[in-house]
């Protein structure tokens, strides 16, 4: 698909779901990384939920050795692709691995600890099928008890949303809402991010701008793959009708282990998309932000976090020191 050179179109959000969709193929590329249980769970609920589209499933394991490939061949008689890599890739890199033997229109990014509620893929599907100025779109997430999680954000890592990080998001609630990382609204909204957990994009395009970078081993790989999606001229869509649980851990170690990872990849991201001047300042802003979470996680007694802080503090800098 070429590069446009029009942004103006009939907005999506007036879309419908009554499209003509025997064209339609979409691949659903799964990474598996010692998720086995987790994996069978969501490949259970694309077969029960999916219909009305042709699709295929390509599950990418990560090195995981824990026999997950004969528990998904026996399981699923081999309907679904397995590619197993002998190393661990990370995230992105193992995407694209799956993306090289997609054959549809559309491929489905979708996590092993996901769980599809309703035929959530067919709906994306035609809406990027309706709207060819979209180039990514995802669906609203929720935690098991189905109260709503992180499915989208707002704008891309910034300084604007350094700062409203610095102040607990409150400037982003004020302004869109307490869940301003989630589509409350009852029609598709643009965004400038939609999680990796649930990601759909035209295969066309992901091919143009190269896949996933490689670079980034887990973390901001989608939100790369976002700004380049939007340099490309395309918009990026919450499709609030598509309903998908994301079981995401939730316990501090887990928590303070991913922050570690988010530190590194956040400063890949800086580096390859903004000016050094503007890191400067972003460094700046990140300062006040890892002393103040050192303060309050000393006079709250989590010395976990009190570790976290002092780690981002000496190695979160995008420039400085």
């Amino acid at each position: 698909m070429n590069k446009m050179t029009d942004n103006k179109q009939k907005d999506p959000a007036c879309w419908n779901n009554q499209m003509p969709n025997a064209d339609i193929t979409v691949s659903i590329i799964i990474v598996n990384y010692k998720t086995k249980e987790l994996l069978i769970n969501a490949i259970n609920s694309i077969y029960s939920h999916t219909d009305g589209i042709s699709f295929e499933i390509i599950v990418v394991d990560n090195n995981s050795e824990d026999g997950s490939e004969a528990t998904i061949n026996e399981s699923f008689e081999k309907r679904v692709k397995y590619i197993s890599l002998s190393e661990n890739l990370g995230f992105g890199r193992a995407n694209n691995e799956g993306a090289k033997i997609a054959t549809g229109n559309y491929l489905f990014f979708l996590n092993s600890d996901t769980i599809l509620l309703n035929n959530a893929i067919k709906t994306l599907s035609i809406f990027l099928n309706k709207n060819p100025t979209v180039g990514i779109c995802g669906g609203n997430l929720y935690t098991l008890d189905l109260k709503p999680t992180h499915s989208c954000m707002p704008v891309l890592p910034s300084l604007l949303l350094e700062l409203d990080s610095l102040f607990w998001h409150i400037p982003f609630k004020l302004v869109w809402g307490i869940t301003f990382d989630f589509n409350t609204t009852n029609r598709p909204k643009k965004v400038a991010d939609i999680i990796g957990a649930d990601l759909m994009i035209r295969s066309d395009l992901f091919k143009e701008i190269g896949g996933f970078d490689p670079d980034f081993f887990l973390y901001n790989e989608e939100t790369k793959l976002a700004f380049m999606v939007k340099e490309k001229g395309y918009f990026i869509y919450s499709v609030p009708d598509a309903h998908i649980i994301h079981l995401e851990g939730k316990s501090m170690t887990s928590d303070i282990s991913k922050r570690k990872f988010g530190l590194i990849s956040r400063k890949i991201y800086y580096k390859k998309t903004q000016t050094y001047f503007y890191r400067v300042l972003i460094d700046l802003v990140f300062i006040l932000k890892c002393i103040l979470g050192i303060f309050i996680s000393t006079f709250t007694l989590k010395k976990g976090y009190i570790r976290y802080w002092s780690f981002a503090l000496k190695n979160g800098m995008v420039e400085l020191w």
